[in-house]
C-alpha cells in the first residue's frame, strides 16, 4: 500500500502534466505551421530541419505526457474513490434546553 505522501506526489505530478499537456500542444502546433511555412517557402533549409526537429521533440512530449496520463488513469481504476467532505454551514441554531 502506498504512503499519504507518495498518493500526494502522484496527485501532484499528474496536476503538473495536466497543466503541461497545453503548452506541449501549442508547441506542436506552432513548429507544425513554422515547418510548413518554411518548407514551402525554402524546401531542404537548415531553418525547416530545425521546424521539424522542434516538432518532433515536442509532439514526442506531448505523447509521452499523455501515454503517462493515461497509465495513471488505469492504474487508480481499482483505488477507491475519496471525496470531500460535504461542505456544512459554520453556524447551527442550538436549541435552548
Amino acid at each position: 500500500m502506498a504512503s499519504k505522501i507518495d498518493h500526494a506526489e502522484s496527485v501532484r505530478a499528474v496536476r503538473q502534466l495536466r497543466r503541461i499537456r497545453p503548452v506541449y500542444a501549442g508547441g506542436a502546433v506552432l513548429w507544425a505551421a513554422s515547418a510548413g511555412w518554411t518548407g514551402w517557402e525554402d524546401p531542404g533549409s537548415r531553418q525547416m530541419w530545425v521546424s521539424v526537429l522542434f516538432l518532433v521533440v515536442f509532439t514526442g512530449l506531448l505523447s509521452v505526457t499523455s501515454l503517462w496520463l493515461g497509465r495513471g488513469r488505469l492504474s487508480r481504476a481499482s483505488e477507491p474513490v475519496h471525496h470531500a467532505a460535504p461542505r456544512r454551514t459554520a453556524w447551527r441554531p442550538h436549541v435552548n434546553a
